[in-house]
């Protein structure tokens, strides 16, 4: 059978005995999914040493999946002075003979896609964001941030241009920004299948309280927790007795803590730090009565869809695909506190919408649930690994792909394995596949 290599945006941790690790959901049972189709896969993936995992932490290696460690960098200024180790990384990662998907935007990803195509070598896209909102005004702090904005959106543009094979998480939304070529095989297939343990068992009654939930990652301001806090100041001194419990960690918590002091919610907001996926949110979730996305940036997001399998009724910015999944009455613009204090308000308000709106996102939430999403997601898997085979059984004995060599002798380090751990109702479209 076929190997897969695969790319992703995703930060691991490795520790002395060779493990890696991951604080997020794309642990050893997420990638293992891949196998279902591929022999093995291969995660190419930057990767930063460390004496010891975190509290929170989960293995990504195991059982048929292994870790092409990248040299890990942050931010554009190391990407630029990391560049041409991670390219030599990268492309000797895959070799002719791989299938390959690449979860993008990514800048790893683009990297290797450039190579295939100029190669001649099919590979599949997962598209999971979209580099136009996540690097829109407010989302990131970086002087680049207009230039860095037009190149990716329009590299990712050319990239979904020349895949022979696309699986979009959102069902409308990055399609119209970023289209498939003609005749390319195409899917919409959320990266989030939960299980049915994530699941209530029934819609909530009206609750009697305020308590506002958020999760995401504290790393940079595109989660919109200030426009958060701000609401929660306006609602406060409206009289509303509403708090916020925030689930997740980054380098703007303090920021964000000190941003809520000055507006006197102190008291009100709580920073629940890193928590673990799975019964503890689903737990920290059904102890709120209202969630909150007020992000600037989105694809398909997979705190809010938890948070709807739960049955908690919800407000959202109007980003990326949280459309596709909320109601226009419970959308607002992202950015804007004041209108987010306005729709919270009239939610937290409106007792008998709040009961409507938990059995509405509860019945929306079934949309994701594994037994619906795995089907599309292997019909995928197959089109990419045959793509692969075919080319492989056409394609004449010729040089080594670009980095093959290196990958012996000066590459990077040998691939990470261990033994231990275990991986929207939208039409699939089954168009001709193209090479």
């Amino acid at each position: 059978m076929t190997r897969v290599v695969v790319t992703t945006e995703s930060r691991f941790t490795r520790t002395p005995d060779g493990t890696v690790w991951t604080g997020d959901v794309a642990d050893h049972r997420f990638w293992r999914r891949y196998t279902a189709v591929f022999a093995s896969v291969r995660v190419v993936a930057r990767v930063a040493d460390v004496p010891r995992p975190g509290p929170a932490d989960r293995p990504v290696t195991g059982d048929g999946v292994e870790v092409w460690p990248v040299p890990s960098y942050a931010g554009p200024a190391q990407y630029l002075r990391a560049r041409e180790r991670v390219r030599r990384t990268v492309l000797a990662a895959a070799g002719d003979a791989d299938a390959v998907i690449l979860r993008v935007p990514s800048p790893i990803g683009m990297t290797l896609a450039l190579a295939r195509n100029r190669r001649g070598l099919p590979f599949g896209l997962e598209v999971v964001g979209d580099p136009h909102d996540a690097l829109a005004p407010g989302a990131v702090r970086h002087p680049l941030r207009p230039v860095l904005r037009h190149w990716m959106s329009r590299q990712l543009r050319r990239q979904c241009a020349s895949a022979a094979a696309l699986s979009y998480v959102t069902e409308r939304s990055l399609q119209s920004r970023y289209p498939a070529r003609p005749g390319a095989y195409t899917t919409a297939c959320s990266s989030i299948d939960l299980p049915e343990e994530a699941y209530a068992p029934a819609p909530r009654p009206a609750p009697q309280r305020s308590r506002l939930v958020s999760v995401g990652s504290l790393a940079q301001p595109y989660k919109g927790i200030d426009t958060l806090i701000g609401a929660v100041a306006r609602l406060a001194g409206a009289g509303h007795d509403v708090t916020l419990t925030h689930l997740g960690e980054g380098r703007l918590r303090g920021d964000l803590a000190e941003l809520a002091g000055r507006l006197g919610v102190a008291d009100r907001v709580t920073f629940a730090g890193l928590v673990s996926s799975g019964p503890e949110v689903w737990r920290r979730l059904d102890e709120a009565d209202l969630f909150v996305l007020p992000s600037r940036a989105e694809g398909l997001p997979r705190a809010l869809i938890e948070a709807m399998a739960r049955g908690l009724p919800a407000i959202g910015a109007r980003v990326g695909g949280v459309p596709e999944l909320l109601p226009p009455e419970d959308l607002v613009a992202p950015g804007d506190p004041a209108r987010l204090a306005e729709a919270v308000g009239a939610m937290l308000a409106d007792r008998e919408r709040m009961a409507i709106a938990s059995a509405r996102n509860l019945a929306r939430a079934r949309d994701y649930a594994a037994a619906r999403l795995t089907p599309r997601r292997i019909a995928f898997y197959e089109q990419v690994r045959e793509l692969a085979e075919r080319r492989a059984a056409r394609r004449p004995a010729g040089p080594p792909a670009p980095g093959a060599q290196r990958a012996t002798t000066s590459g990077p380090p040998a691939p990470t394995r261990t033994t231990p751990g275990t991986p929207a109702e939208a039409t699939t479209h089954r168009r001709k596949a193209v090479e």
